[in-house]
């Protein structure tokens, strides 16, 4: 605590945020038009060349309106659907800052577009039906030696009966991407809640896992960046059987045996689904792979093919024709024809190869087979063989392996000395660190290779926003994975490991859990429970101008900072929430000991000095007698919280 007094009483009146906030223009970052065309927009007075980077239509030039200052271009058409993309200024990549959709990802800072359908027909669409909910948790991981997190979905009639139990699906991104990706860009949660509505799947928990758990570990990643192919004695698998599993099944109400279980992931996480569900044969029987393959020598799998299909309900494999894993895959299925082991094997050419347009649709084909028995047999009998080579193919050789994944740039990077910041602009003629915390930006200079670095000696336990500005130009750090959730430009977060209030300097103590709900645009989190009902402290967090509802949380630590003082023994269980809670009042109990604290963001300049507002007030609560239990007439306090029967869900 000794780290923690010190923050709470480091002088702050050299902090500022003025000027800070990004200014946004109103102007829509893009129109989509009737004829299936997009018109793109992007506001930039420094730039001297602006280029759209979008998936459907690659890179095209940007001209400026003089009259707007606008830099504009039209693409298309395109068929509706979700394509990320982004503008190249002056030959740097560049997030759309007007745009609150982006692209979770451990390097590139890609915009999400969202081409509607007119009939409302696509898989991901957003529609008025139950919608399940989306909890972030964080468990300490022995295999990783620190803390790791993940996604889970949690489908609607969760809450409706306490005593029913669930089947679960292990879904895995792709190589750097982050957990959020299925939930963000994959859309899982609309596309499972638009089959369970039309009745045409069962209901199961989904679990988001951190692909790359690697990353998290404080060693400096070696070699060229490339990521891993087998897999087994990797600590993402160690993780996973024996780390977030038993996470799982203590902390939600699962059915715990094989089939009820399953298994799946595009690109790596295929990879990593398959090598580890046929590993495990014992704990999984449902099998998919979307955009990918695997190790061709399992012991007892691949050599012992009656046995393997008796084991497996469903073994799902898609790919498309003009993916550049397309060759791999196709091999691997003729692998598994010669050997005798049954798969469903699913073609596109349509989706733009190796996309997470390929990865929804493979999703949306697999959700109605899995739990299924009958369904799955009745997909597994009408199995059709791997189409025959050509020698066209293309095959993921290290070649391709090495330009896709070069070696990395570490930024930010904690040492004794400082922090060093580092970014590659071998062209631009100015890049400097712009950092909330301090009054104007610091000049980085340019190395040989045409990596522009410098070394911050101050605020090493601090959290905070910045950028690079590349010849005037805001720009995120690639590097860093972390992205503070703004309504307009997306800072890059500074958050060194070592501090208290960093997950991955935690330990193993117990984590609350955070939900978004998307419809009220409300964040909420409950700290652990004890075994002994308490009455929690209720703190309500109000996002500042700009914030958006991820931001006490992800930007703030709001959950981070509660679980530390509750396993100090400096705080009472809490549920904190960017909800106005004004439910609370309107009948049900009576709570005469019932107390809401308020923090608002705007009436601190920073967020350095927001999370020290809430480390003391939630100090404050921990002297507080607790208040008495409310009588809620037997039924209790779960399911009482978090919008109306919308939070507990298994606390």
């Amino acid at each position: 605590m000794k780290l923690l007094l010190k923050l709470l009483v480091m002088a702050t009146a050299f902090i500022t945020a003025e000027g800070w906030a990004q200014q946004l223009t109103g102007q829509k970052s893009f129109v989509c038009n009737d004829d299936g065309t997009v018109t793109f927009n992007y506001k930039n007075d420094q730039a001297k060349t602006v280029l759209l980077d979008v998936q459907f239509a690659g890179r095209k030039e940007m001209q400026r309106d003089t009259a707007t200052g606008l830099w504009t271009v039209t693409v298309g058409p395109a068929a509706p659907d979700m394509y990320p993309y982004c503008f190249i200024v002056d030959g740097v990549s560049v997030m759309d800052p007007e745009n609150p959709q982006y692209f979770p990802n451990e390097g590139f800072k890609n915009s999400l577009l969202e081409i509607p359908s007119k009939t409302g027909t696509l898989a991901h669409d957003i529609k008025k039906v139950p919608h399940g909910r989306m909890e972030y948790i964080h468990y300490y991981s022995k295999s990783l030696g620190g803390t790791n997190n993940a996604v889970v979905y949690l489908p609607p009639n969760y809450m409706m009966d306490m005593q029913k139990k669930y089947p679960v699906f292990y879904l895995i991104s792709g190589t750097t991407d982050t957990e959020e990706v299925y939930y963000k860009v994959g859309r899982v949660n609309y596309i499972l809640d638009n089959l369970l509505a039309d009745k045409a799947a069962k209901e199961m928990i989904i679990v988001l896992p951190y692909g790359n758990p690697n990353k998290l570990l404080p060693a400096k990643p070696e070699g060229n960046g490339m990521p891993q192919t087998r897999f087994g004695g990797d600590v993402f698998s160690k993780d996973l059987i024996n780390d977030l599993m038993p996470y799982i099944e203590k902390n939600y109400r699962t059915i715990n045996n094989r089939d009820h279980r399953a298994i799946g992931g595009f690109s790596r996480g295929g990879n990593q689904a398959l090598f580890n569900g046929l590993s495990n044969l014992d704990k999984f029987s449902y099998l998919c792979s979307y955009s990918s393959f695997t190790s061709m020598d399992i012991p007892q799998v691949y050599d012992n093919a009656a046995d393997t299909n008796k084991k497996i309900h469903l073994f799902w494999l898609g790919v498309g024709t003009d993916d550049f894993l397309y060759g791999n895959a196709r091999d691997y299925m003729e692998f598994l024809d010669k050997k005798g082991i049954r798969s469903v094997k699913e073609y596109t050419n349509d989706k733009y190869g190796h996309t997470w347009m390929n990865a929804k649709y493979f999703l949306y084909k697999t959700l109605p087979l899995l739990f299924d028995k009958k369904a799955a047999e009745a997909a597994m009998k009408e199995a059709q063989p791997a189409p025959a080579a050509t020698g066209k193919e293309q095959q993921f050789t290290p070649g391709v392996m090495a330009r896709l994944f070069p070696k990395p740039i570490i930024s930010p990077e904690y040492t004794e000395q400082g922090i060093i910041f580092r970014f590659k602009a071998p062209e631009a003629q100015k890049v400097e660190l712009a950092c909330e915390i301090l009054p104007k930006p610091l000049p980085m200079e340019k190395d040989s290779d045409g990596v522009w670095n410098v070394t911050m000696t101050d605020f090493l336990f601090e959290t905070f926003k910045y950028c690079f500005v590349v010849d005037g130009t805001q720009v995120a750090d690639p590097s860093n994975m972390f992205l503070s959730p703004d309504r307009g430009f997306k800072y890059s977060i500074a958050d060194n490991p070592q501090s208290p209030f960093n997950f991955a300097s935690q330990g193993d103590i117990a984590h609350g859990r955070v939900g978004y709900d998307v419809e009220r645009q409300e964040a909420w989190y409950m700290s652990p429970m004890p075994a002994t009902p308490t009455m929690p402290a209720f703190i309500q967090l109000v996002p500042g101008e700009g914030d958006t509802m991820e931001s006490w949380f992800k930007m703030g630590g709001a959950d981070a900072i509660a679980d530390r003082l509750m396993a100090d023994g400096k705080t009472k269980p809490c549920v904190i929430t960017t909800s106005s809670m004004e439910f609370m009042h309107q009948g049900g109990p009576q709570m005469p000991d019932f107390k809401i604290h308020t923090l608002r963001a705007d009436d601190y300049p920073t967020w350095s000095l927001r999370r020290r507002a809430l480390v003391g007030l939630l100090l404050r609560i921990g002297k507080e007698p607790a208040p008495s239990f409310p009588n809620f007439g037997g039924g209790g306090f779960g399911g009482g919280f978090g919008g109306p029967g919308n939070m507990d869900n298994g606390f």
